[in-house]
């Protein structure tokens, strides 16, 4: 029971800090006349994906590598496959042409990156065991470093864009004690819910018996995906279907280039509990997504139906199999 509870105040901390950290950040972001693409595809996108970031570099400094890269697989397959399906399913999806071209393969670029990187022995039976090194996470962050170039490359400004950020700038913003004190705050409820969720997690895993990276792929990258859902399925209620998109596709790359790039060149992390089928189903996730996408240029609510349909599929294969 004081796991359970461990566990559930872990996630409510975890996305109070979220909520709060973002916020922080905009407001920020907003003070220094930011255009609202960036702060979209960067500071909301690290904002919704700290939660992950904690959890995996906890997981990773405890020697727990498998719950630190479950989570990571477990919340990229939970944004695309559930996220991208509930809110289509809520509301169809329009995506832009730059989108299906561009943003959505630069996830398809990450997933067959990490499993390049990470797949050592499937891709060279000569090696003994998979390893994510040093080196494969310092690769990891120069994909990050692109993919921030790419996002500020793409992020000029229309006049029209620049007016309304005029606009919005001559506007009352939030104050400076207020974002200071939701940048500390959210940080506190991140690295405070994030350890204990891990230890509530880690402990329920083992009395039940359940593998670290099988609690990863689940319970904590469901827990740690909430703050995604939650702003995804928001934006579809109001109408604004894109920010769904490009929340889980700046979600997706920080979670595998940023964090694992930074948690493995902090302590490398040997990949033991992850299967193969794990990380086809991310890159199938991908593909699904982007072809979803590419057909008239929208995902429609039976193809949202049918990505939450993969993902109820795929966790009951993975709970079947434990």
């Amino acid at each position: 029971m004081t796991d359970i509870i461990l566990v559930l105040v872990g996630i409510a901390l975890v996305l109070f800090g979220a909520d709060k950290l973002t916020d922080g950040s905009v407001g920020l972001a907003r003070r220094f006349s930011i255009p609202e693409m960036v702060i979209g595809l960067t500071v909301v996108a690290f904002g919704t994906s700290l939660p992950e970031f904690v959890v995996s570099l906890m997981s990773a400094l405890q020697g727990s590598a498998d719950m630190s890269i479950g989570n990571i697989v477990g919340s990229n397959l939970f944004n695309t496959l559930m996220i991208v399906g509930i809110t289509a399913a809520i509301a169809p999806i329009a995506v832009r042409k730059s989108t299906i071209y561009k943003d959505i393969p630069f996830t398809i670029l990450a997933s067959v990156v990490l499993i390049a990187l990470a797949a050592d022995h499937a891709l060279d039976s000569a090696t003994p065991q998979d390893l994510l090194t040093r080196s494969d996470g310092i690769a990891l962050l120069g994909f990050f470093a692109v993919f921030m170039a790419y996002t500020f490359a793409i992020a000029n400004p229309s006049p029209q864009t620049t007016e309304a950020l005029m606009e919005n700038s001559s506007a009352p913003g939030m104050p400076v004690w207020k974002v200071a004190l939701f940048i500390v705050g959210g940080l506190v409820g991140l690295v405070l819910g994030g350890e204990l969720f891990v230890r509530g997690a880690s402990s329920i895993a083992r009395s039940l018996g359940v593998s670290d990276a099988v609690v990863g792929l689940t319970l904590v990258a469901g827990g740690t995906s909430l703050p995604e859902l939650a702003t995804s399925v928001v934006a579809a209620r109001k109408g604004n279907g894109g920010i769904a998109i490009g929340n889980v596709i700046g979600s997706n790359l920080f979670n595998i280039f940023w964090i694992l790039g930074f948690c493995s060149t902090i302590t490398p992390m040997h990949v033991t509990g992850i299967r193969t089928v794990d990380f086809v189903m991310l890159l199938v996730s991908a593909l699904l997504f982007w072809f979803f996408a590419k057909t008239q240029r929208t995902i429609l609510r039976w193809e949202g139906v049918v990505l939450v349909a993969v993902y109820v599929g795929y966790l009951a294969w993975l709970i079947s199999n434990v």
